[in-house]
């Protein structure tokens, strides 16, 4: 089990209200930080954090288990609502397994970011 991982962006002030939005239906919320250093999202059983980075980004992928397709969507939805670009509407994706569920967006530096339900 991981218990934390720390992805770099450019603007943490926009990434906050960004994650928020997106965040808001799963009902992760900030848990600590630092001002103008990072930020740490309680999301259950371990941390998201964001640091603030100077220079080139190199966008990474994370996903998300989230605990029903009805979440999945709702992750979407507000993440689209908060600025996100769509890289994947919610639906099946059955490469994966059969009962894969998953949506992607694109953050405001890029990163691939994905909520899934597989059950």
């Amino acid at each position: 089990m991981i218990d934390h991982v720390t992805i770099p962006v450019s603007n943490l002030a926009e990434s906050r209200a960004f994650y928020e939005k997106t965040f808001a239906p799963l009902g992760w919320k900030v848990a600590f930080g630092e001002p103008g250093v990072f930020w740490a999202f309680d999301i259950g059983q371990g941390l998201f954090e964001f640091a603030q980075h100077e220079g080139a980004i190199t966008p990474v992928h994370i996903a998300f288990r989230v605990k029903s397709r009805e979440l999945v969507d709702e992750f979407h939805k507000a993440g689209l609502e908060a600025g996100a670009t769509d890289n994947g509407a919610p639906g099946p994706r059955t490469l994966y397994t059969p009962r894969y569920y998953a949506a992607f967006l694109l953050d405001p530096d890029g990163h691939n970011i994905e909520a899934m339900h597989d059950e």
